[in-house]
């Protein structure tokens, strides 16, 4: 039944690889199942026969599809299906998609979608891993023409040394989170969080993940050899030289003329009547295909600019090749949001706004991993009329969602832990206008919203992009990259090459390509431009416009405060269904939120209320302290004294010679039941009885003077009772 059924075995990183083929999904053009260790994918891969109608790209979709049943779990959604993708699948997607992408033919119009299926998890192989070579593979051995195969790996850096494919225990300890996919020459892509690694350091990391994707793209290479499928012809999409080289004699100087300027908006009206000549001029010949004629003047767009950059060093807007566009940094352009940053380069332009709250509302995850929370959110919107289009807003999509967590893995390495700032944190970047690099402008941005929010990062971080132009002989022969590309330069450029980092070193980096792949040589000079324009970008902009984090929160803010209790008192702080922690809440005005180890987070935006919680939770959990002044309530009045509830379940004596610093002659001329009163513990008896004193808080608080008389008081008629009101005999 399945005579077509081979497995193929190697080994990755000291654990067993295994690409199976030819039992499962047999009527897709190609499908492989990857195992890794325990780590099962099934990936596919189908193409439509013919081309689509209308479309100039080549329509590739590729989903990375995470079932909950591959970790033993059923989903928390009120189905109880797995809905849509999380945003960790999503971010998968892409980073399977930008590589194999460039290596299909760019004439290419039919339909194909590449599905990974995960299947089966084991935490310490990836399955991110294991879907990228599944589907390479599939890829590769199918009928689809394409120029891979590829390979990617993920790369740590655990205690100095660099480690391929980190284990689980190994990734909860690594400096970096490096993925680096391969062809068997060329690095075809670079996704990376780091705790600020300089560029040498990170070169040799991502040299190493090459190195091993060399041996994984030789393994899938043999397997073609034996098994894989002869490739289909298809239509090709190009034009007609001689009718490209007519058109672009029509209107070559013009669109040299209307591309000439440095905003974007002039740049879009100069090209309006030449996209109207030509439809009046070739409308009649490209009946029923008029979309063509678009897609010329869009290729002769393309020549343009990349011969001015690779020919005559010269960028559409008369910058230098290193040249940064003019730059400003802003703060505090929103008065009643925690904290704001408005950072512009260019005519692009990111509004970033920083909000603060409980650790409780960090966000949760119901995902494959271990991870379960996280409490820094970093969400990046991307409007129509950011680029001047009236699209209608259908929520972020899945270029939104990348950019917010490249920008969000930029910012992780220097947000202070829990125990330093006890804050969940949301930062929103809203790309106001764009025209290239709006996802470092966000990190900017909201590097700017986090200081001026007083979130005591541990450093400031700035983003820069740096783009490539090849030559007909590709990476390998003459090339030249540029710094801060705009619009047109990534739109009709080789590479989108996006670094983020400190002073220090680099957070992260996220590299876009449109050619097969780049050199060490191409990676080293991106490196060396975009640190030197991130370290001018902070220096002479962003700590101008503020120089640290500010020392206080915004009057708006909730003020937190945090503490540690012993595990088993918790019950004490919650009380029975909930009754002391609510007491406690309402009397601080404040929110309380216990962890299971024993944190106690308080939040509220009084700064003294707060402290108060604190303290009347540290009072339950702990033994009250001798000597200190705490604030109690009356509960009841006894002839020989008054009882004051510290806290809650934390009740003490005041005697009656000790409620005032005169004589007192009945315990009601000083206090009444409901008084808000304070007292300082003087003993604590071998029964965990207390005993308090209201005249040695009033002496040590507001400096009283006490009557000689004061402790010469009556001797009160108790009727033989002890301390609590109860007759003795009983």
């Amino acid at each position: 039944m399945f005579e077509n059924f081979k497995i193929y075995e190697t080994e990755l990183a000291g654990r067993r690889l295994t690409l199976e083929t030819g039992m499962m999904a047999q009527l897709a053009n190609a499908a492989v199942m990857a195992t890794y260790g325990d780590t099962k994918v099934l990936c596919t891969v189908t193409a439509s026969p013919k081309p689509r109608e209308g479309v100039d790209f080549f329509p590739l979709s590729v989903d990375y599809e995470e079932k909950m049943y591959s970790v033993g779990r059923i989903p928390g959604s009120f189905t109880r299906r797995e809905g849509k993708a999380s945003d960790k699948a999503i971010l998968a997607s892409r980073c399977i998609d930008r590589p194999i992408r460039p290596l299909f033919p760019k004439d290419m119009r039919n339909d194909c979608s590449v599905v990974a299926t995960v299947m089966s998890v084991d935490p310490d192989c990836s399955p991110e891993i294991a879907a990228a070579i599944g589907v390479s593979c599939a890829i590769a051995i199918s009928d689809i023409p394409w120029a891979g195969p590829i390979s990617s790996v993920n790369v740590g850096l655990v205690d100095g040394e660099i480690v391929i494919n980190p284990t689980l225990e190994q990734r909860a300890k690594t400096d970096l989170n490096l993925t680096v996919s391969s062809t068997a020459d060329l690095v075809a892509m670079i996704e990376a969080g780091a705790n600020e690694i300089d560029d040498e350091l990170m070169f040799d990391c991502i040299m190493a993940g090459h190195e091993a994707n060399k041996e994984v793209v030789k393994f899938i290479n043999g397997i073609v050899a034996e098994i894989g499928k002869p490739k289909f012809e298809f239509e090709s999409n190009d034009p007609d030289p001689v009718i490209f080289a007519e058109m672009e004699a029509f209107c070559i100087e013009d669109v040299k003329k209307a591309l000439d300027t440095d905003d974007k908006l002039v740049r879009d009206a100069a090209l309006l009547p030449i996209s109207n000549a030509l439809h009046e001029k070739y409308d009649a010949q490209f009946e029923g295909n008029e979309a063509k004629i678009d897609e010329i003047l869009y290729l002769i767009q393309k020549h343009v600019v990349r011969s001015w950059l690779k020919d005559e060093k010269k960028r559409v807007d008369g910058r230098g090749i290193d040249d940064i566009r003019p730059l400003d940094a802003k703060v505090d352009l929103l008065p009643r949001v925690h904290g704001s940053g408005m950072f512009t380069r260019g005519q692009t332009q990111v509004l970033s706004i920083a909000t603060l709250a409980p650790v409780s509302e960090a966000q949760k995850l119901d995902g494959l991993d271990e991870e379960v929370s996280k409490r820094y959110i970093h969400h990046y919107n991307f409007p129509s009329y950011s680029v001047g289009e009236t699209k209608p807003s259908r929520g972020p999509g899945r270029r939104e969602i990348g950019h917010g967590a490249l920008a969000e893995k930029a910012l992780v390495p220097v947000i202070p832990s829990v125990e330093e700032f006890p804050y969940a944190i949301r930062v929103v970047s809203e790309v106001l206008s764009s025209n290239g690099s709006t996802s470092q402008g966000s990190i900017c941005g909201s590097t700017l919203a986090l200081m001026a929010a007083g979130v005591p990062i541990k450093a400031p971080v700035a983003g820069i992009s740096c783009g490539l132009i090849t030559g007909d002989d590709g990476v390998y022969g003459d090339f030249m990259t540029m710094v801060d590309i705009q619009g047109l330069e990534d739109f009709y450029g080789d590479m989108d090459f996006k670094v983020a980092g400190t002073h220090k070193g680099i957070t992260a980096i996220q590299m876009d390509l449109k050619v097969h792949g780049l050199t060490p040589a191409i990676i080293k000079e991106a490196f060396a431009k975009t640190h030197k324009a991130r370290l001018h970008i902070l220096d002479e902009v962003m700590l101008k416009a503020i120089p640290a984090p500010r020392a206080e929160l915004s009057k708006y803010a909730p003020k937190m405060l945090s503490t540690v209790i012993s595990p088993d008192k918790i019950g004490d702080v919650i009380g029975k269904q909930g009754k002391v922690i609510q007491s406690i809440q309402e009397q601080c005005d404040c929110t309380i939120n216990i962890e299971e180890d024993g944190h106690v987070y308080v939040a509220g935006l009084d700064i003294e209320k707060a402290k108060q919680a604190i303290s009347i939770v540290e009072l339950i959990a702990n033994d009250p302290e001798i000597g200190a002044v705490y604030s109690g309530k009356v509960t009841r009045l006894m002839t020989f004294g008054a009882f004051v509830e510290i806290a809650p379940g934390k009740e003490g004596l005041v005697h009656i010679s000790k409620l005032d610093v005169k004589r007192v002659e009945k315990v009601e001329d000083v206090v009444n039941v409901g008084d808000q009163v304070l007292v300082k513990v003087t003993e604590i008896d071998d029964q965990g009885r207390i005993n308090l004193s209201r005249r040695d808080a009033l002496v040590e608080i507001n400096g009283a003077v006490v009557d000689p008389d004061a402790d010469n008081v009556p001797q009160p008629r108790n009727g033989g009772r002890d301390r609590r009101g109860f007759r003795k005999h009983d």
